[in-house]
């Protein structure tokens, strides 16, 4: 596919079935249908909104997608908006070709031009880190992070200083989230 572009796009309600068999795909038989299933529950959570859903494709297939959605932070610091990005899936056989990384770069430039602040994730502890994410200790996830996985509760600042004024607070998120199992990591 060397040579052909990659398009990244936001998705439309005529991506659902393709975005959700790509989750499926992406995480394999034991956990893809339940990220497929938690998709489309953000998808259509009130509480998730604002969202930006991203689709990469090249020619007119689906290759990777990704999903930040609304994130509160209590005691609310004032003037701060942070999203939580909650999942990012590339094709099996594409994964390592920078797909995932290019979904994150757009999101997080798309993210940061509607004036968002911080954005969140609970992932790889090997792979964000990538894409300027750190281990976060200010902010607390919604659920304890098991202490072995401490690393993988990840924060991204998109403006000057929005971290240093969340010392001490904790992530509230979609109610679609908002459920402990989804936290163990």
């Amino acid at each position: 596919m060397a040579g052909r572009r990659l398009f990244i796009r936001p998705t439309r309600a005529s991506d659902r079935a393709r975005v959700l068999d790509l989750h499926r795909a992406a995480f394999g038989p034991h956990e893809g249908p339940v990220i497929a299933d938690l998709v489309a529950d953000l998808l259509d959570d009130p509480t998730a909104a604002p969202r930006l859903s991203l689709l990469a494709e090249r020619d007119g297939r689906p290759l990777g997608h990704i999903l930040f959605t609304r994130a509160t932070l209590s005691p609310d610091p004032g003037g701060i908006q942070a999203r939580l990005l909650c999942p990012l899936a590339v094709s099996p056989e594409l994964q390592e070709q920078g797909i995932g990384g290019a979904l994150i770069r757009e999101g997080l430039s798309r993210l940061r031009e509607a004036g968002c602040d911080l954005v969140f994730v609970l992932g790889h502890p090997g792979y964000y880190p990538r894409h300027g994410f750190h281990p976060c200790r200010p902010v607390s996830a919604p659920y304890p992070i098991p202490a072995q996985n401490a690393d993988a509760w990840m924060v991204r600042g998109l403006s000057p200083d929005a971290l240093e004024r969340v010392e001490g607070t904790t992530l509230g998120c979609a109610t679609a989230l908002d459920l402990p199992h989804l936290w163990a990591e």
